[in-house]
């Protein structure tokens, strides 16, 4: 008969309208997507809905308006699935310390106030610079993402840990800024080969900037794996199929995503009881993807360790 309920009336009338805010940002990145396309999924599941709210840069008038417009619609809760950048993070923070409404994060550093779900991406960052010392190389750079993000800074602290065990010096000639674009792969490998030229691996902190490393490696001379390992960062769908194959450090969106949304959902049915939970952080283990651009002691294989 073309009938349909009014979700919102009947929701109303129970006092919940089962609505999960998600705040997103940057689609065109490999982990941010798979993230939104994960909790959009996890949502449904749950029987919540969905308001999705995208933003392109952190402006703190822009995400003031997106906040008010969550708590005028009284959403359940929010899941903020933006980078965790220096300079906004603190802003951020004590805006949410002024709401009822749970927060939960993803890819933020750990406190003792807030709900995080995160990715160990300095475990990340030591799985990879392990693996290129067990192979035999000597001198290992560094491409990082922007350096305000939370997710940089942690896989560079678990290559520094490796290297400055290893008794590196002068390892600032080793490092360089990256801003995740596949541009910034190639003119990175360029500067730390011009101000260190023994570097004889680089590890990049994701595949897309890593693939550029390796076109610019070919340009220069250089045969990866064997003057050139490479170990890049995310495992996206086309690193099998880079040439040589990428050897990469594996996050899983999926479970990065669902570890929120079951977070937001646990923490609404325990004050549906009058019970808050504590604040914690649920950490997303990232795995070793082995493939050929790293491999210059051992014959080519396809393996997550």
């Amino acid at each position: 008969m073309g009938y349909a309920p009014n979700v919102f009336a009947n929701n109303l009338t129970r006092g919940q309208n089962n609505i999960i805010g998600v705040i997103g940002y940057g689609l065109n990145y490999f982990g941010s997507s798979s993230v939104l396309t994960v909790i959009e999924g996890k949502i449904n599941e749950l029987d919540f809905s969905l308001t999705l709210n995208l933003i392109d840069k952190f402006d703190p008038s822009q995400v003031e308006a997106i906040l008010y417009d969550l708590l005028a619609l009284r959403v359940e809760g929010i899941i903020w699935a933006v980078p965790a950048i220096d300079q906004y993070i603190d802003w951020l923070s004590s805006k949410v310390s002024r709401i009822q409404t749970p927060v939960v994060y993803i890819n933020k550093g750990p406190t003792e106030s807030d709900f995080v779900s995160a990715l160990d991406n300095q475990l990340g960052g030591r799985l990879g610079t392990t693996h290129l010392m067990q192979e035999g190389y000597q001198r290992i750079g560094f491409i990082t993402g922007p350096l305000n993000w939370w997710e940089t800074q942690q896989r560079l602290a678990g290559w520094r840990e490796i290297v400055v065990k290893a008794g590196y010096a002068n390892i600032e000639d080793l490092v360089l800024e990256g801003d995740w674009t596949a541009r910034s792969g190639e003119v990175g490998l360029h500067t730390l080969l011009a101000q260190e030229p023994r570097i004889d691996a680089v590890f990049v902190s994701n595949d897309q900037m890593a693939l550029s490393a390796m076109q610019a490696s070919r340009r220069l001379g250089l045969r990866i794996p064997d003057d050139l390992g490479i170990v890049g960062f995310d495992d996206i769908p086309e690193a099998a199929y880079f040439y040589p194959p990428l050897t990469t450090i594996r996050q899983d969106p999926r479970e990065l995503g669902a570890m929120a949304v079951e977070r937001i959902d646990a923490i609404i049915n325990a004050r549906g009881t009058g019970v808050d939970l504590e604040p914690n952080i649920s950490w997303s283990q990232p795995g070793l993807v082995v493939r050929e651009s790293s491999l210059r002691e051992s014959e080519s294989v396809n393996e997550t360790k």
